[in-house]
């Protein structure tokens, strides 16, 4: 035993070792009192990136140098294995790179440990030798003895022998193993990350030859900490800590180009609603106005990519962004510069297909009277007046009317907006393929494709293919008839006065309506040519009579199609839930029919909510 320790002293210390005066820690001088862990090292869900550290088992190759190192080196600690520098690793990548970490580690402590053992027994042997042939060199002594004096002499020469071995043997050079940086790359090569292993006997301390040394055999040649090669050879104890040695560029793809809208694709309809709890409908305006040259949306460039260097100075390529081009519409045009889309005219921008779009508002500074005739625009109309008596405004967008429609014949093709109301009679219709926007509805024939809005609605005939709200202002609807595919909504139904008003649900009402209206131009055809059959014959009779044929015949196959349409959406809404009366107070007088089912209300009813059930209607 006292040899082994002599060897073992002379391999793993050094003068140099000896003014390391700090205190060892316990757990280090316990070898072999501690139970055996898991061979393999399997990193756990990642702490914060400051924290991330690989654990070794105590039966590793790097303990065991550790160990043997911490018998001379004083203020030694356990090996520090801490990835640092790189808080972009998500955990999978994490512990891939924690996995590729120890198995190099592994690889270089398992060598270096073998290199030593086999160094240790090189110089055992190479001792062992060297004793022998001292001994082989000494003569051996000649004596006459009786025999049974030969056995006693011969165990004392023996035991004299064995005294002069031990004392004579010969000490062994210590082995010299120098300090071994170690490199460890990133498997992306943006990263790198050095230890080194402490020199062994009269080996040399680390030194900057050496780190140069290590980054020639790697390759690593950007990105390199210079600070930490200067001051890491001063270092008292450099020995068994990771340190990050170099950091790559990582590569960035340009940002892809974006378009910047100026305007509303779809512009809210939002009603605000006074104290009073009355809407302005003077202010729905829906415009969303522009003059010539304005900007309607603008085209971000994109940016180019900013190609990366690896530690190893390899370039990573970059992806240049994609750029976002601008589309031009109706009255745009797209600058010299290809960044910005502008009005080529005044007027509202709406987005339509995949592009915004610049339609001319036709402006009527007071009424549509005798003073601008009948109005007929294939874009959007906004009337500062009303619309008098006997005359017609018909456009393909939106209409805005600012005071009342009075007895007169009024399609929008967008949206309505009536800011005072509409007082009609049974000779005129007012029609919306979107939605109407109105103060009151009184005497009038309103067909809204959408939603209906409106304060009060008395004696009306209403037919909507949405729903119809009824709850701003007073919020009556009293008298006529109310067609909704979908709901009504009302703090009031009837009167008091128990006055007939007639409320239908389900449907297509707006339909409805039409087929009625081509059932009667076919019938008025089909008698005017019962008529022209009597007369003499002409050719003015068979020229009328062609015409009403053709005629007929066409509004036939409309209303074929138009029944069948009807009746796909009478299977669909058989079992409808979804059709409800909703009012705050519902008088008697009130009809209500939801898909063919109808019921009478026969008692003032709060908090009305009325749909149809198992086939019955229910006021509840």
């Amino acid at each position: 035993m006292g040899f082994k320790k002599e060897m073992w002293s002379r391999f793993f210390g050094s003068k140099s070792e000896q003014v390391r005066d700090k205190q060892v820690p316990d757990h280090m001088l316990q070898e072999g009192k501690e139970k055996k862990e898991e061979q393999a090292v399997t990193a756990p869900p990642p702490p914060p990136a400051a924290e991330v550290e690989l654990e070794l088992p105590r039966e590793h190759a790097m303990h065991k140098l550790c160990e043997m190192r911490v018998q001379r080196a004083k203020g030694l600690s356990s090996p520090r294995l801490r990835l640092e520098g790189r808080e972009d690793f998500s955990q999978s990548e994490l512990r891939k790179e924690l996995g590729r970490l120890q198995r190099v580690l592994t690889l270089a402590a398992n060598s270096r440990l073998k290199e030593v053992r086999v160094r240790e027994e090189k110089a055992q042997a190479d001792a062992q030798k060297a004793l022998l042939i001292k001994q082989g060199a000494q003569p051996a002594a000649k004596e006459d003895t009786p025999a049974g004096q030969s056995a006693q002499s011969e165990a004392q020469k023996n035991e004299s022998a064995e005294q002069s071995t031990q004392q004579e043997i010969p000490t062994p050079p210590p082995i010299e193993m120098d300090a071994q940086p170690v490199i460890h790359i990133s498997a992306d090569k943006l990263s790198a990350w050095l230890i080194v292993f402490p020199p062994i006997g009269e080996g040399k301390d680390l030194d900057r030859e050496m780190l140069d040394m290590a980054l020639a055999e790697t390759g690593i040649s950007f990105g390199v900490d210079e600070e930490l090669l200067r001051r890491l050879p001063e270092d008292r104890n450099p020995y068994f800590s990771l340190f990050t040695l170099a950091k790559g560029k990582p590569a960035h793809n340009g940002k892809d180009g974006q378009i910047i809208e100026h305007f509303d694709r779809v512009v809210e309809r939002k009603f605000e609603v006074d104290e009073h709890d009355r809407v302005d409908y003077a202010s729905l305006h829906f415009f969303q106005s522009v003059e010539p040259g304005g900007v309607i949306c603008e085209a971000v460039l994109p940016t180019p990519g900013e190609p990366g260097r690896t530690v190893l100075d390899q370039e990573i390529p970059a992806k240049d962004g994609k750029e976002a081009p601008l589309t031009k519409g109706q009255n745009t045009e797209i600058s010299e510069d290809g960044t910005k889309l502008t009005a080529t005219q005044a007027g509202h921008v709406e987005y339509e297909g995949k592009t915004f779009q610049v339609k001319a508002v036709l402006e009527i500074a007071e009424n549509v009277d005798y003073s601008t005739g009948n109005i007929n625009y294939m874009g959007d109309v906004h009337i500062h007046g009303r619309v008098c008596s006997g005359f017609s405004v018909r456009a393909a967008g939106n209409i805005t009317v600012d005071g009342v429609v009075e007895s007169a014949a009024v399609e929008a093709g967008g949206d309505l907006i009536v800011a005072k109301g509409i007082v009609g009679n049974t000779d005129s219709v007012v029609r919306a393929d979107g939605s109407i926007f109105a103060k009151y509805l009184e005497n009038s024939i309103v067909h809204a494709r959408e939603n209906l809005q409106a304060d009060c609605i008395v004696n009306s005939e209403v037919y909507v293919d949405g729903e119809v709200q009824v709850r701003s202002g007073r919020g009556i609807i009293v008298g006529g008839r109310i067609r909704a595919a979908k709901k009504v909504s009302a703090k009031a139904v009837g009167s008091k006065s128990e006055s007939q008003t007639r409320i239908y649900l389900g449907g297509e009402p707006c339909m409805e309506y039409e087929r009625e209206e081509l059932a009667e131009v076919i019938e008025e055809a089909e008698t005017e040519l019962e008529k022209l059959e009597k007369r003499p014959n002409s050719p003015d009779k068979l020229e009328r009579m062609k015409r009403l044929q053709f005629d007929l015949s066409v509004n036939r196959i409309k209303l074929e199609q138009m029944d069948e349409e009807l009746a796909k959406k009478q299977e669909e809404i058989e079992n409808l839930g979804g059709c409800k009366l909703v009012a705050d107070i519902a008088y008697p007088g009130l009809v209500l029919t939801i898909c063919d089912i109808k019921a009478r209300l026969k008692q003032t009813t709060s908090m009305c909510n009325a749909r149809l059930s198992n086939g019955e209607i229910r006021f509840s």
